[in-house]
């Protein structure tokens, strides 16, 4: 098999792969090296400032020991398999980033044999491309669960960012679906790199070396297990708070395989509840709300039809409305329609006048939602007089208007007669 054939193969078994993002670390050009890393970010398609920017995004081998039963690299699959040698898959990163194809490497792996002898395969290319051939362009390298510290350490050495997939929110559903996996071999990674970072973090010294400048992430599938919402953002909490984690992405499950641990899907993939809890995680990181003030155990499950801000302001109806002229930037935050940016801008402008609605418009506050919880003489009284199962059909999304096919047949006209 020639290398454009395991390009092939391993360049479509990598898409399922979702926690593929902006590096946020900046990594200056080597001396008579090739490339460097940008602090605006490196992702699969855009960056953080809005340039498109790719990375060769591949698997080093799907050749995978385990048979886990949502993967479509699972040993019991009938699928071609191929697996890269390192001077194949340094000299790929290497041309395609001389050609201008790319700008950094992504690369992950089915573990081939061993957790040990998988990592040290990635771990010699990371290491090659910057020691030998003197390559500053970004690498985000997985780490593989169950591999020895030395090699974690190594790994950290040399790529910009780490990721470690945990895959189903609970070990009791990893355990049913992938038996030959637990969460202690994956627990162990994360917490060996946070550890390792945050002693490089105190240490202010010139010379230390940089160590996973952008930190690490993980993902998680929606769907292929009974996990509520609830599970799945506590767990993220935890990631956040303890392994110190930059991002937790959240993948819906697809049916790539037939199997009877899985659930049967007739429809498309979660892709709303995907959207719903990266827009909880979104409040969590940005917004200060905690996992459980978004959800709890009465309400176990994120409204699909509405965002979580707009869920979590009905369901507390004796905090609004606020005042716009006296309420906090934290109380504004929790207002629906009011965003970050429009807060601070809020803050600000109030010192000097009184805000006006035309104001809060340029400000880019969403009144269309805003207006039924704030307290504001120019919206209209009977807004914050209503209960919010009044407020909620007002906030639903309208039905998409039916687009007419330009090529399909007209119905019939009705046909009239004379009386």
């Amino acid at each position: 098999m020639n290398v454009q054939q395991k390009l092939t193969i391993l360049g479509d078994a990598a898409k399922y792969d979702v926690s593929c993002s902006s590096s946020g670390s900046s990594r200056a050009r080597p001396v008579a090296g090739l490339g460097n890393g940008c602090a605006a970010g490196i992702c699969h398609t855009w960056s953080a400032d809005g340039r498109c920017i790719s990375l060769l995004k591949v698997l080093f081998s799907n050749a995978c020991k385990y048979d886990c039963a949502y993967c479509i690299n699972r040993r019991s699959n009938d699928i071609p398999r191929a697996t890269f040698t390192p001077k194949e898959l340094i000299d790929l990163t290497l041309e395609f980033y001389r050609r201008n194809y790319i700008e950094g490497l992504f690369l992950s792996s089915a573990v081939v044999g061993s957790p040990d002898y998988t990592m040290e395969l990635l771990v010699k290319v990371a290491r090659e491309l910057r020691l030998k051939h003197r390559f500053g362009g970004y690498i985000h390298l997985k780490s593989i669960p169950g591999a020895s510290s030395r090699l974690l350490y190594e790994a950290g050495l040399y790529a910009d960012r780490s990721s470690v997939n945990i895959e189903v929110p609970s070990d009791k559903s990893l355990q049913y679906l992938a038996p030959e996996k637990n969460y202690a071999s994956i627990y162990q990674p994360m917490n060996f790199l946070s550890e390792r970072k945050l002693e490089y973090r105190t240490d202010k010294a010139k010379f230390a070396p940089k160590f996973l400048p952008a930190g690490q992430t993980t993902q998680m599938i929606v769907g292929a297990s009974g996990d509520t919402d609830y599970q799945i953002l506590s767990l993220s909490n935890g990631f956040y708070k303890q392994q110190q984690l930059k991002r937790v992405y959240f993948s819906g499950y697809i049916p790539l395989n037939s199997d009877k641990r899985l659930p049967v899907i007739t429809t498309k993939p979660p892709l709303v509840r995907e959207h719903r809890l990266y827009q909880a995680d979104w409040l969590m990181r940005f917004y200060n709300f905690e996992y459980n003030e978004i959800l709890d155990e009465l309400h176990p499950n994120l409204d699909l039809e509405l965002d979580p801000k707009v869920s979590w302001a009905l369901r507390h109806p004796e905090v609004f409305p606020v005042d716009i002229q006296t309420a906090d930037y934290e109380m504004l935050l929790r207002v629906p329609g009011i965003g970050i940016k429009s807060a601070r801008l809020i803050v600000s402008g109030r010192r000097f006048c009184k805000i006006r609605l035309e104001q809060l418009k340029k400000m880019g506050v969403v009144l269309k939602r805003a207006k039924y919880f704030i307290y504001h003489p120019d919206v209209p009284v009977f807004c914050r007089h209503l209960y919010p199962e009044q407020v909620r059909p007002l906030l639903l999304p309208k039905p998409k208007e039916i687009q007419l096919d330009l090529f399909a047949s007209a119905p019939p006209l009705p046909i009239f007669t004379a009386v």
